[in-house]
This record gives C-alpha cells, structure tokens and sequence, in this order.
C-alpha cells in the first residue's frame, strides 16, 4: 500500500508548539508554497481534465462535485462561485458533501465512510453521460467519494479525481486523474492546511480553464459576470465601457435594455443592434463574444 504522505509527521516541525507568534505564522505561510508547487506539478493533468469536460458541457452536462469533510467544503465554493463570475446555471454545478448540507458547517461523524450513501447521492442526481463527476479527497481513499467514481464511470460521466496522495486508490477509479503532492503538513494530519490550498488551486483553475472554453471570458475580461448587486453592475458598466469606447451613461441605458448581459450589450454597441438581436447574434455564435464581434453580420 502507498505511503500517504499527508499522514506523515514532518520532522522539521517537530517544535512547532514552541515557537513565538512571529515564527509560527511565518512557518504556516512558507508551508503554503508547497502548495502552488504541487499546483503546478498537476498543470498539465488539470488542463486535460478541462479539455475532455468542455465537449459534454456544451452538449448540456452538469459538473458534479463530490468530496467530504474540507474537500467537499472547497468543492462546494467551487460551483457556487461559478453562478455569478460566469453565469453558470446553478442547476449546472452541483456540489454534494458526504452527510449532507448539515456538513457545510459542522462535521457529519463517519459520513465519508458511507459508500451506499455516496451512490444514493449520486443516482439521486440522476447522471447523464454528458456530466463531468469530480471526486475530491486529499487521502484519495475515503470510501464516500470512491463509491462515486466507481458508480458514475459505468454511466459514462466523466470522472475526474483530485487527490493528494500519490497511488491513491481513487486514481483507477478515475478518466483523469490528478495528483496534489504535498507531502507532510505543518500539523501532521491536518489537511486542511496546504493540501486544502492545492486542492483550492486545482479547483480554481479547472473550473476556470472550463468556462474560458466556454466562451464565459473575451480576453481576460469577465463579460459573462451576473451583476446582482451594485458593485458587479458598476463592474459591468466599465467592462461595456472598455469593450466599447461608449461614455458611461451610453453604456448604462444599453445594459440596462440588455437585461444587465455584458455580452449583448456589447454586440448592441459595436454593431448597432437592438438587445434582441445583439443576442441572437450571440447565440448564434455559440455565446462568443469575439466571434460576434468578428463574423461579418
């Protein structure tokens, strides 16, 4: 059986309880850069997994999330956060911990070790073979995020894990396999600490590597943003300045008459339509700025 590194108590930090708060915290930091190493290290997995994704969510699939404890709390974060930085529906990223919402805020005692649960929670989503299913465990053997893969591959969902432990088990349950090494924590065991910080990273960056394809970014601006309050409506506003050469109160009047779509009100201004039409045009496009802005009319 391989060795769990996350499990392995770090010499150097044997001491750990002695140092002043000053040396403490600047121990717990340095950690952390172990982090965006092992990020770094899993680029090229991270990628692909977005690259097979990208095809079944534009025929309509769902990213799944599926973790316990802190890696089904970042998994989580991962697709409420997709809702008002990409207008990703939220009926489109469904994140489900090991014993339920209670989870969320206070630990469901042996949750992660229910693997009839995790296929009930699973079936219950009723998974399609355009679904993405990502499994997310830093010890890459916890039973309830097993049973998911080892259910959703025979559906033909793609299954994604993200684990910190070299030869985990949960990599041969999974198309696409990633692999956060981050060795030893500052407080053995405590996972929390920089695998949780990889685990963020890999989970950020899939996420976001996804809804660039996706047609959700034009340049490195965030014009599929939902603006439901009024800092992201004056975001908004200036992104359809930019985008435009349109003087704030133009750019205004537009978004507000494009339902506050960045996008449409962008195509209404650089090629003189109506929001109707401007989003038409986008849609038949595919959602593409650039190519709405490209294409002769």
């Amino acid at each position: 059986m391989p060795i769990e590194t996350t499990e392995t108590v770090a010499a150097a930090h044997a001491e750990l309880d002695t140092l002043d708060p000053l040396a403490m915290a600047r121990c717990f930091i340095a950690a952390q850069q172990g982090a965006v190493a092992a990020a770094l290290a899993a680029g090229d997995r991270i990628g692909a997994a977005a690259a097979a994704a990208v095809p079944r969510l534009r025929r309509g699939g769902r990213l799944l999330y599926f973790g316990a404890g802190t890696s089904g709390r970042l998994a989580l974060l991962d697709a409420v956060e997709l809702v008002p930085t990409f207008s990703w529906p939220a009926q489109r990223a469904i994140a489900t911990l090991a014993g339920g919402p209670g989870a969320v805020h206070q630990a469901v005692e042996g949750a992660e070790d229910d693997a009839a649960q995790a296929e009930h929670d699973l079936m219950a989503l009723s998974p399609t073979a355009d679904d993405v299913v990502i499994g997310v465990a830093a010890s890459g053997r916890t039973p309830y995020a097993m049973a998911v893969l080892r259910a959703a591959r025979p559906l033909g969902a793609l299954t994604i894990a993200i684990v910190n432990n070299p030869g985990a088990p949960m990599l041969a349950l999974a198309e696409h396999g990633i692999v956060l090494d981050t060795g030893a924590e500052v407080i053995a065991g405590s996972t929390r600490l920089k695998a949780g910080t990889a685990q963020k990273i890999a989970l950020n960056t899939l996420s976001s590597c996804i809804m660039v394809q996706l047609e959700k970014v034009y340049g490195n601006l965030m014009v599929d943003l939902k603006a439901t309050n009024a800092k992201l409506v004056a975001r908004a506003t200036d992104l359809v300045v930019r985008l435009t050469g349109s003087d704030t109160p133009t750019a205004e009047r537009t978004l507000q008459a494009c339902a506050l779509e960045v996008k449409t009100a962008v195509v209404a201004l650089r090629c003189g339509l109506d929001p109707v039409d401007a989003r038409a045009r986008l849609s038949g496009r595919g959602g593409s700025l650039r190519r709405a802005l490209r294409d002769p009319l």
